[in-house]
């Protein structure tokens, strides 16, 4: 067994993945995804990987089922290629926000997920910024999860914007500002959101100081940017200064771009977690590249050294 580092992509962030490879100092694997007249996912795997340590690389972004289909062929066709060890890295999981039961007869889409992901033979996954943390309990195999944070921080800490206050857009993202806010050395504030139904959102009021400070929003993603910018524009009525935005992951879906191209919100910070297409490249939105950090955590795992260390 000659244990090689081997990082292979599907369709839904080459570039990423290139990025990931070129980090590493090694070229992407030799493999090819196409779809027969049918539809029905083609994979081709055009060098050997027996006995390699095989990292693909696919996050679930739209159209997110052809993209879990791709990695779970992919997946089977290296097991069967005897690869040694086989991580799926998914930058962006999709179907995470569908982690439990909210009314009758709900299914829990993201542990359906993760079964079918062990199923296709997969021994680790690697991933950033789960929607919901508990979601590394769905798998029985080792879950590394990254966190954006550091990345982010670092771009505002060099933007020196003043007095800042950090927002959390709902209860459920208080931890990841709070970390945020730790690492910017700034305030934090809460929206208290009511969403009566999925993708509608309705803000209530602000718990925290935010009149005469530059605002950044924070959360894990943005998808139809309604919340985000209704948050702004709540901000901005109780004295917020500017406001800013950020998220790991830009779903950007529907109407989003068009909300925030209009909203008041100066610069919408996110990264390439999800390849961003050419009608959502606005001035507005800035992308920061998580490549390093995921390139980092590949040569750890490969290495058999803590993933954890890089947040230290």
């Amino acid at each position: 067994m000659d244990n090689r580092l081997e990082i292979f992509t599907g369709n839904a962030n080459p570039e990423l993945a290139r990025e990931i490879a070129d980090n590493l100092g090694i070229t992407l694997g030799d493999s090819v995804i196409n779809t027969f007249s049918d539809g029905e996912i083609q994979v081709k795997i055009n060098e050997s990987v027996r006995g390699a340590d095989v990292f693909v690389v696919q996050p679930f972004s739209s159209p997110v089922n052809d993209h879990i289909m791709e990695l779970l062929i992919m997946i089977d066709a290296f097991k069967r290629a005897s690869a040694w060890r086989i991580t799926a890295v998914i930058p962006y999981y999709g179907y995470a926000r569908q982690d439990r039961k909210v009314r009758p007869r709900d299914p829990i889409t993201a542990k359906l997920v993760a079964d079918i992901i062990s199923a296709a033979g997969a021994h680790r996954v690697l991933t950033m910024d789960l929607h919901a943390g508990q979601i590394q309990g769905y798998f029985n195999f080792p879950v590394d999860h990254l966190m954006a944070v550091p990345i982010l921080a670092d771009y505002f800490k060099k933007k020196e914007l003043g007095d800042i206050a950090v927002v959390s857009p709902d209860l459920g993202g208080v931890t990841r500002a709070r970390e945020l806010a730790n690492r910017i050395g700034a305030s934090i504030a809460i929206i208290d959101k009511r969403r009566p139904e999925p993708n509608v959102a309705e803000v209530m009021n602000i718990i925290g100081k935010v009149e005469g400070k530059t605002v950044i929003m924070t959360d894990d993603m943005i998808d139809t940017a309604g919340t985000i910018t209704l948050g702004a524009e709540a901000l901005l009525e109780r004295g917020a200064k500017a406001v800013y935005a950020c998220c790991t992951h830009p779903v950007l879906s529907g109407p989003a771009i068009e909300r925030l191209q209009q909203s008041p919100i100066e610069e919408v910070v996110v990264t390439n977690t999800i390849r961003l297409k050419d009608d959502k490249k606005i001035d507005k939105i800035k992308v920061l590249s998580v490549a390093p950090l995921f390139a980092a955590a590949i040569s750890r795992i490969h290495e058999n050294m803590s993933v954890s260390t890089l947040f230290d």
